[in-house]
């Protein structure tokens, strides 16, 4: 961490300068975040640092459980037009992909497509939206002016992502279970090249600003490949990090740094752009960054925090978070879309629905395990996203509040070492006990977190393996 500032601090100041001179983002632009948890899309203020309201396109969780449930469940990818007039958010739990007028925050229409769409976009023309179906393995094309779905792109299993060179020409697909990206025509609508990647885990891809490579990351094993679009060739794999979620280029001071959100790390993490890819900054940021987005002027960066419920903003020529702005719960997708909406306009937005979450770290009292408990407010209860890492694999571990003889949650370890999931409870008010730690309070008494491995075992404090 200590070596954030290094290698930008060694720019010349008069490059500095000039990128810190250039004109901030403009109060008609808009930072939109897909929140998972509460299914909305949060609409923030680039220009002011701030939170508008947010775009309802279903009920927090954990009402999406009701037979009854009509709203959208999982609010995860967001794409838009090249106009900049519509919005699109593709929502993974009920199979559909709602349009949005930028304009006016209304939704325009909605199509419903395959198993567990993950994200989609327009093609360059606009003309139509690219859906991948990450649940089957297919791209479902959209017709944007009557909503209806005119064609399927058979694709490797689980299409991950896709997006269009700016001529139009060319679309690249990475998959979330496939090691290898489509290389596909888009106007024959079929996949002329399949390139061999490093992992079969890519939720991610972006475009150089020169469109001469591409970008794709490795969540499952923390890596980015670059690809050469001309040659349809891997020129380099780089190692980033744990839980390596999604990418974005900014010009800094004369040249084109590629910055990557590292979400076991709480992280971004910036890189050279030429063949050495080297890290010159590393960047901390709040919870689990997972979207990230660049204005286009390159004089802001915009990332979403899984577990921080809202947004950072980096200054990248400063190479650190200069704002953070709250907003929905788990974003996951963010997009930044400039001269979209009238200065401060928050016509048919809803305020925040969500309370304020808070992390709650677990230190390792055996080995060199890991972990953390994001609390959530729910209204009567709350919900605790539990997340463990290098433990023991294929074993069952109990997580308990400190002075219940059971546990809140139970959970098996993958390959790995690690597990994670969602656990329902009382868990009332948080109070700080020192800066690096956080105690949880029940009804007043002090709780904390305890994992033990086994499924029955008393919470003794010997057995911990993580305690908060």
């Amino acid at each position: 961490m200590k070596k954030t500032m290094i290698a930008l601090a060694a720019l010349p100041a008069a490059l500095l300068l000039s990128q810190a001179a250039l004109a901030l983002p403009d109060a008609t632009d808009r930072v939109y975040t897909a929140d998972q948890n509460t299914n909305t899309i949060s609409v923030f203020d680039p220009a002011a640092n701030r939170l508008l309201g947010q775009i309802r396109l279903g009920n927090a969780r954990p009402d999406v459980l009701s037979p009854l449930y009509r709203g959208e469940i999982n609010v995860h990818g967001l794409g838009f037009s090249p106009d900049h007039k519509t919005l699109i958010a593709i929502s993974n739990g009920s199979n559909s992909v709602t349009f949005i007028d930028t304009a006016t925050n209304r939704v325009k229409g909605k199509t419903y497509v395959g198993r567990s769409p993950h994200e989609g976009f327009f093609t360059a023309d606009g003309k139509e939206v690219w859906v991948v179906v990450r649940g089957e393995d297919y791209i479902s094309v959209i017709d944007p002016r009557t909503f209806r779905e005119t064609r399927r792109i058979p694709t490797a299993v689980g299409p991950g992502m896709v997006q269009f060179l700016p001529d139009g020409k060319l679309a690249f697909a990475v998959s979330s279970f496939t090691p290898e990206v489509d290389v596909i025509d888009v106007q024959r609508h079929e996949v002329i090249r399949r390139i061999p990647v490093a992992s079969p885990f890519s939720p991610f891809l972006q475009f150089t600003p020169d469109a001469r490579e591409m970008w794709m990351t490795h969540k499952d094993v923390g890596k980015v490949t670059r690809i050469d679009t001309r040659t349809l060739q891997v020129t380099g794999v780089i190692d980033t990090g744990f839980i390596t979620n999604h990418l974005a280029f900014a010009r800094v001071g004369g040249r084109v740094l590629a910055y990557v959100t590292v979400g076991g790390e709480n992280v971004v993490k910036v890189y050279t752009t030429d063949d050495q890819a080297r890290l010159v900054a590393t960047i901390p940021t709040g919870a689990l960054p997972h979207g990230i987005w660049t204005s286009d002027d390159s004089t802001r960066l915009y990332v979403g925090l899984e577990n921080g419920d809202g947004v950072d903003v980096i200054d990248p020529a400063a190479g650190k978070v200069v704002a953070h702005m709250p907003g929905g719960q788990a974003p996951q997708a963010l997009v930044y879309l400039s001269g979209v909406a009238k200065a401060g306009d928050a016509a048919n937005l809803v305020p925040r629905v969500n309370g304020e979450s808070a992390t709650v770290a677990l230190k390792p009292q055996q080995g060199n395990a890991a972990g953390y408990v994001v609390v959530r407010p729910l209204g009567v209860t709350d919900s605790m996203e539990v997340a463990l890492f290098r433990l023991r694999p294929d074993t069952v571990y109990s997580v308990y509040l400190a002075g219940s003889k059971a546990p809140s949650g139970t959970f098996r370890t993958d390959a790995k070492g690690a597990a994670n999931g969602t656990m329902i409870g009382p868990v009332r008010s948080f109070a700080a006990d020192d800066n690096t730690d956080k105690k949880v309070e029940n009804n007043g008494a002090a709780r904390r977190f305890i994992v033990v491995e086994g499924a029955d075992e008393e919470p003794a404090e010997a057995k911990a393996v993580l305690r908060s």
